[in-house]
């Protein structure tokens, strides 16, 4: 299939260039901490949980139906998913058998996620329950005072409905947190129970970008792993734990106003991840059309 826009090879470096600048503030400091042996209990996990390398983060990518042009162009078929023409070079849309069956699975759940309205009482409980009835040098961020401690913690956690329905956060419960959250979500129910109101649903739109390799346009991966970073930062402020070292003040879900200010924030995010989540919708259907029609003239 033929590209249907063309770069020259000063405007797509220019692209390229502002792409690396608008990542850097994050990968620049995370990649410093690193060398340091430092860690950041708030930051990392966009670099840990999810898997993405900096310098592939940094990297720009032009997405389907582009073609670049320009003896600079060359460069791209040294990464995997590119392929020369006699004008320049272009991304292949047609996606490998595995890689189309991952494709299908994941439009699937973004369009039934996007189909269901945002529940906003589940309050960051999880993060809470992570830590319930566990030995305070062995948390997750040991590193961090528990705001409450941890009979306080706990006390949270027995007093308010634990209402988590995503998968990849319930799967980290303590194992005394797992009988008192009314779900019990599996991966096998993941499309069945994945909301546009949850902060890790939310997040996760970054995995579902980054997923595509260099079929997924920069620009797109860009404004989800920003959305990712601002959640993370609720997320984390809405935690058990005790941030104010690290400069984030407290949202302080134990009482029924921080509870307010958490499903304010939540509502919010819901509403800016929406979008994003269309766009990946649009650009999974259109890959697997492409490998359809792809397949079919082979």
């Amino acid at each position: 299939m033929s590209p249907d826009t063309m770069l020259t090879e000063s405007e797509w470096r220019a692209m390229e260039e502002a792409h690396a600048a608008r990542m850097r503030p994050w990968t620049g400091p995370h990649q410093a901490r690193r060398s340091r042996g430092e860690k950041h209990p708030v930051l990392d996990f966009l670099f840990t949980y999810y898997s993405l390398p900096p310098s592939q983060l940094e990297r720009w990518q032009p997405g389907p139906g582009v073609l670049l042009t320009g003896e600079g162009s060359r460069r791209f078929l040294d990464r995997t998913g590119y392929v020369a023409t006699g004008d320049g070079v272009h991304a292949d849309p047609v996606l490998p058998p595995k890689r189309a069956r991952m494709a299908r699975y994941v439009v699937s759940l973004l369009e039934a996620t996007a189909a269901r309205p945002a529940r906003l009482n589940c309050f960051g409980l999880h993060e809470w329950a992570m830590v319930y009835q566990y030995p305070v040098d062995q948390v997750r961020h040991a590193q961090l005072p528990l705001r409450l401690g941890s009979e306080g913690t706990d006390d949270v956690v027995e007093s308010l409905d634990i209402r988590c329905g995503h998968f990849d956060a319930f799967r980290f419960f303590t194992e005394p947190a797992r009988p008192l959250n009314t779900l019990q979500p599996t991966r096998e129910t993941q499309r069945e129970l994945d909301q546009p109101g949850c902060l890790h649903v939310g997040m996760d739109l970054y995995k579902w970008a980054y997923k595509l390799g260099p079929l997924v346009p920069s620009e797109l991966l860009g404004d989800c792993f920003e959305l990712a970073a601002d959640i993370r930062v609720l997320d984390m402020r809405a935690s058990p734990y005790d941030l104010s070292a690290l400069g984030y003040s407290p949202v302080r879900i134990e009482t029924p106003a921080g509870r307010a200010e958490y499903a304010r924030q939540q509502a919010a995010f819901a509403r800016r991840a929406a979008p994003l989540r269309e766009r990946l919708i649009t650009l999974y259907r259109g890959l697997l059309s492409a490998t359809e029609v792809g397949s079919g003239s082979q």
